[in-house]
């Protein structure tokens, strides 16, 4: 029996001849092979014309990763005022991109706490005193001290002796008195005498509570000549840190670790 024979006795409507025809010359549909991936709804399978040339890249995700490192330089500078409000298009124009890499950013931004979303206007860039940046201190010393101490006991002068040129950095950028040079330079080191733990989730969350460690404070904290200061006092522990490392000198290191930490910045 035809096709159209059996769709008429089934649904008991009479097919005109042409209709009947149309039908019958309808292929079986094609079920594509195991594997293949759906087709996204509102887009058809066919064949398609391939397009000559090389393949264009995407820098949206870079776009955002520079503003999002331009911003975090700002913020550490305190170009981006603590308690100030920016919004997406406005900083948008300051760097020449649209909005909406800036919007992400900004959002990546709200994640770490650095800044607070303010409906139909933009962000808000946190405000932090003195009490925070102790707290975040306590933390980073709950969790760096006890490895830099164990990492003392357990890895060689010779290793330790190869990061000094990180510490020697940090000196040279604390020098410039620029707090985003130093800043990078910093948790570079840190993250490089971290790493020697093996472990990568640990570096990842120590850089991170480093990172908001940095953000400028409100109020006389924020005075230039003492954020220079506190930049050289910082960086000459790091030296002082690899020297007692490298003389593998238990006591000195224990000392100068918890000192480090007391006054982290």
């Amino acid at each position: 029996m035809k096709q159209g024979a059996r769709s008429s006795a089934t649904t008991g409507t009479p097919r005109t001849p042409h209709v009947q025809e149309a039908a019958a010359a309808v292929p079986e549909p094609r079920v594509p092979p195991q594997g293949t991936p759906p087709a996204a709804r509102g887009e058809h399978i066919h064949s398609e014309t391939p397009i000559p040339g090389p393949r264009p890249v995407v820098q949206r995700a870079s776009v955002r990763g520079q503003i999002l490192d331009a911003l975090r330089t700002a913020l550490v500078t305190g170009e981006l005022a603590p308690g100030a409000v920016y919004s997406a298009p406005a900083l948008g124009d300051r760097f020449g991109v649209s909005a909406t890499p800036v919007r992400e950013a900004m959002q990546q931004l709200a994640l770490e706490g650095a800044v607070e979303v303010v409906p139909n206007r933009g962000f808000r860039v946190v405000e932090r005193g003195a009490r925070d940046l102790a707290e975040l201190a306590e933390v980073r010393a709950l969790i760096e001290v006890p490895v830099m101490l164990r990492l003392a006991h357990a890895v060689p002068g010779e290793r330790w002796a190869e990061m000094r040129p990180l510490a020697e950095a940090t000196v040279r950028a604390a020098a410039t008195g620029c707090r985003a040079t130093y800043a990078e330079s910093d948790r570079t080191f840190h993250r490089a005498v971290l790493s020697l733990a093996g472990n990568a989730q640990l570096v990842r969350i120590a850089d991170d509570l480093h990172r908001r460690a940095q953000w400028p404070l409100t109020g006389p904290a924020r005075t230039p000549g003492r954020g220079h200061a506190d930049l050289l006092a910082d960086a000459s522990e790091h030296t002082a840190l690899l020297d007692a490392l490298i003389a593998r000198d238990l006591e000195v290191v224990r000392a100068l670790v918890d000192e480090h930490f007391a006054g982290a910045h």
